[in-house]
């Protein structure tokens, strides 16, 4: 079976983007098609000013989430990344085969770089280095596929870079894996500012549902949602960013099509309602589940201990042999 590998960044609570882009297609596609691993990622949650508390709070929240989300332990292995001490050990290695040019050109360091510094605070090493521990996440298991967006294009191409260089330096020891797009139910945008992507550690929540908020918090943001100028209800993305963004939510939660929808609607009011109520009742039996999972928290640990168990069972081999082929003498 194909193998792929994501993760999930316990920097904020999840949202509804992190579902309807990522979730639901791991739990309706990857588990029954794939050999796939689904991670926190919490080592990556730290290459920025953080509350250790906080970190810790949000993992085990977000692999909690996951699992009411629909994830199946005997379908799929899910696990907390720094569970499995072979992500650090490849990491090092990954940093003596990248150039320090490859890491700086990378967008995201360039960004959170800026901000950090707007915000007067010092930049992190690890903020410069962390593309070598998304390698590592990836390379570690033999992945042949990693599903992401656009954002993440760049990670996965210096990742290829390291596996082939490796490979070529020090002996066949990676895989080589690929991007994969999966059609995405819907890129969901921030409610307040539709021109940017809805994300879970953006300062103000006023324009991000998160799927822990209550039903009628839920119809607020949504009704309170920013649209466009003019009344017609029309799909464009380009000039009608708001009423599109509330389009493709509305599809992908009722199965249909943003553009076939617009045609239904005479008033924003009339889909703004129907787009809050059919998230709402998306998200119903998720939050349900995970109220049930968050009650039994021995049941998340024990998931999460074989989980890792598993992993690092996959990952060890791989991670000695590259120990081996860069010179390192064995322990």
């Amino acid at each position: 079976m194909t193998r792929i590998f994501s993760g999930i960044k316990p920097t904020g609570h999840l949202t509804l983007g992190n579902y309807l882009g990522a979730l639901r297609r791991w739990v309706e596609v990857d588990q029954h098609q794939a050999d796939a691993l689904f991670s926190v990622v919490d080592l990556h949650a730290l290459t920025v000013e953080h509350d250790p508390a906080r970190v810790r709070r949000l993992s085990r929240q977000a692999a909690t989430m996951m699992l009411a989300a629909g994830l199946d332990p005997e379908l799929c292995t899910v696990f907390v990344q720094s569970h499995v001490d072979e992500h650090a050990r490849l990491s090092y290695l990954l940093e003596c085969t990248a150039t320090d040019g490859e890491l700086r050109r990378m967008i995201q360091y360039k960004e959170k770089a800026a901000q950090a510094k707007a915000a007067g605070q010092s930049v992190r090493l690890s903020l410069l280095t962390y593309p070598a521990l998304m390698a590592a996440d990836i390379l570690a298991y033999g992945t042949d596929e990693v599903p992401v967006g656009d954002d993440q294009t760049q990670h996965v191409e210096l990742t290829r870079d390291l596996a082939v260089r490796f490979n070529q330096r020090y002996g066949h020891t990676f895989t080589v894996p690929k991007a994969t797009h999966p059609p995405v139910a819907a890129r969901v945008m921030d409610l307040q500012d539709p021109t940017s992507k809805m994300g879970k550690s953006h300062d103000s929540g006023a324009g991000i549902v998160y799927l822990l908020d209550e039903a009628d918090q839920v119809r607020k943001k949504i009704m309170r949602a920013v649209t466009d100028s003019g009344h017609e209800v029309e799909y464009d993305r380009e000039e009608r960013p708001g009423v599109a963004n509330l389009l493709e939510v509305l599809a992908a939660c009722s199965g249909g099509n943003p553009i076939d929808l617009a045609g239904v609607y005479e008033s924003y009011g009339a889909l703004k309602k129907d787009t809050a109520e059919a998230v709402v009742e998306l998200l119903r039996p998720v939050k349900k589940r995970h109220a049930e999972l968050a009650a039994d928290p021995g049941y998340v640990d024990e998931v999460l201990r074989k989980g890792a168990e598993r992993a690092r069972g996959m990952a060890r081999p791989r991670v000695d042999a590259a120990y081996a082929a860069i010179g390192l003498l064995p322990g």
